[in-house]
């Protein structure tokens, strides 16, 4: 009996220390609060949590898990938004794809490169100007200076960008690559195909007719091709052929000239922020950027085109990049690096071009008509005339109020906004007449007479901007006929300053060939350096 009670003794002895052993655990959450080493810190922490730390004891260890709770669900917010952040859209569908991979509900393994699909879209790049020289000079405040430009083109191209489609997808260091998505091009074909349908549509449809469109709308699949991925079902290769996907009509689909305006002005009130903002203003003061011997000046230069694009995953399990690949995303960075060769801060595609509303187009100048390398399209090119002003401050607006100006956007804004009025101030109709006479004699081949009207509308630029007070250089007069202008960077700075950059272009061009056109000229000429 006293071996059994000793026994017995030891057991409930053993049951209670086990029993307030997990009790005590049971009370101590995953991810408890953290200890603070103050009173002050803990009250102040209790003051912002005071909902986790009620007086009644009777609901303290639920408060504590639901704070277990509401801190697990931050933390896979914060990964979300950096995944955003670093992948933007097109690494969305990665990450989506590998999520929705697997067997019972589980993923099993992960596959970073998914098939791309296809998509249209509006394309820029925006370089910062001289960066090699700016990465000399700062070394590592380089990122600093990156990084500050950064804010100021993010925020206007998300801003201005319509439905928020309007992205940063990455940096190349010196550049930014935007992407205005529009939609995957199967789902443009297909509503574009559904739109029509409804248009011409009659109530007299012959049973045919609805036969033939209950089977295409009961086999989605058809439309796989265009996505880019191959499929062991049939395709119907004629309508999603790529001709058919190159010469589609954008600007049919509704909503596109809007899209497409909106998409322009961000880059455009970027060009305005850029010489208002006063972070960048003390980078301009910078005596390094300036080599010591007078006032830097932070510039951008942009380039777009439109048009379908592949989106996907380029890499390995390794490391991988979310990216477009397509030739208009080529010919977007082609138009930003032509910027310095025709003097200009914009240069856009006709594809871009042919998307805007009417009063966009009235702004634009067409400056050349060209090839690009790998292309035999010929395609004319505009610019926006935005000139570098000091008084853009003049016309800054708070945040609350730029947003509410985007989010009142009207084609209407072209004609009244001040930093659009400001930045092309310059341009006058003399010019406009003499340089388009200039630009239409020179496509006709009847060189001589374009040099001769190409060199008036240069004079009335340079007149003009000494009137007005935007440049305080003297004429020189051996820059008149120079050729190769855009081989030394101070000369076409000044170029750029004191007269029409594209005027000054056109002219070096046909004064490398002796001023007449070659037999069998036909109107365009070979976009040759990148």
């Amino acid at each position: 009996r006293m071996k059994y009670s000793c026994s017995h003794r030891c057991n409930i002895s053993l049951f209670l220390v086990y029993y307030f052993a997990f009790s005590s655990d049971a009370k101590n959450p995953l991810m408890p609060p953290p200890q603070l080493e103050s009173g002050a810190k803990r009250n102040s922490f209790q003051k912002q949590n005071d909902v986790y730390y009620d007086s009644d004891d009777e609901t303290t260890d639920k408060q504590l898990g639901n704070f277990e709770t509401e801190q697990l669900i931050n933390a896979v917010t914060k990964i979300t938004d950096l995944l955003r952040k670093c992948w933007g859209v097109a690494g969305a569908g990665i990450i989506s794809s590998n999520l929705a991979r697997g067997e019972g509900g589980l993923t099993t393994y992960f596959n970073p490169t998914v098939p791309g699909k296809a998509v249209y879209a509006l394309f820029a790049f925006v370089y910062i100007d001289k960066f090699q020289s700016h990465l000399h000079a700062l070394k590592g405040d380089i990122m600093i200076l990156i990084n500050d430009i950064a804010a100021v083109l993010h925020e206007e191209v998300y801003r201005w960008a319509y439905a928020e489609r309007g992205e940063c997808n990455k940096n190349l260091g010196g550049a930014f690559f935007m992407v205005y998505k529009i939609g995957d091009v199967t789902e443009v074909l297909q509503k574009r195909a559904m739109a029509e349908a409804v248009i011409f549509s009659r109530k007299s449809t012959s049973p045919i007719l609805k036969k033939k469109s209950r089977h295409t709308s009961r086999n989605p699949k058809r439309y796989a091709s265009a996505s880019g991925r191959q499929s062991g079902n049939s395709v119907d290769s004629d309508k999603y052929s790529r001709s058919r996907v190159d010469n589609v009509d954008l600007s049919s689909l509704p909503g596109m000239r809007t899209f497409s305006d909106r998409a322009l002005l961000g880059l455009l009130k970027t060009f305005a922020s850029i010489h208002r903002d006063k972070t960048i203003i003390n980078w301009n003061n910078d005596f390094r950027l300036g080599a010591g011997v007078g006032a830097a000046s932070v510039n951008l230069n942009f380039g777009m085109d439109a048009g379908w694009a592949v989106e996907g995953a380029v890499g390995s399990s390794y490391k991988i990049d979310a990216t477009y690949l397509s030739p208009h995303v080529n010919m977007a960075s082609r138009m930003c690096s032509a910027t310095k060769q025709y003097g200009v801060y914009l240069l856009l595609s006709q594809a871009v071009q042919k998307l805007l509303s009417e009063n966009a187009q009235e702004k634009l100048r067409h400056v050349d008509t060209v090839t690009v390398k790998g292309s035999s399209v010929q395609q004319k090119i505009f610019t926006y005339d935005a000139q570098v002003r000091e008084d853009f401050f003049l016309y800054s607006r708070t945040a609350s109020q730029a947003d509410m100006d985007a989010d009142r956007y009207s084609p209407a804004i072209w004609n009244i906004d001040q930093d659009l009025l400001a930045m092309r101030n310059h341009i006058c109709d003399e010019f406009m007449d003499a340089f388009n006479r200039g630009r239409d004699e020179y496509l006709a081949g009847n060189w001589p007479e374009a040099i001769d009207w190409l060199k008036s509308a240069d004079k009335i630029m340079y007149e003009r901007a000494l009137d007005e007070g935007y440049s305080t250089e003297i004429y020189n007069e051996e820059f008149q006929s120079l050729a190769n202008w855009t081989d030394n960077d101070d000369a076409a700075e000044q170029r750029t300053l004191m007269g029409d950059g594209p005027c000054q272009r056109l002219i070096a061009y046909m004064e490398e060939l002796g001023g007449v056109a070659p037999s069998g000229w036909t109107g365009y000429r070979p976009l040759t350096s990148k």
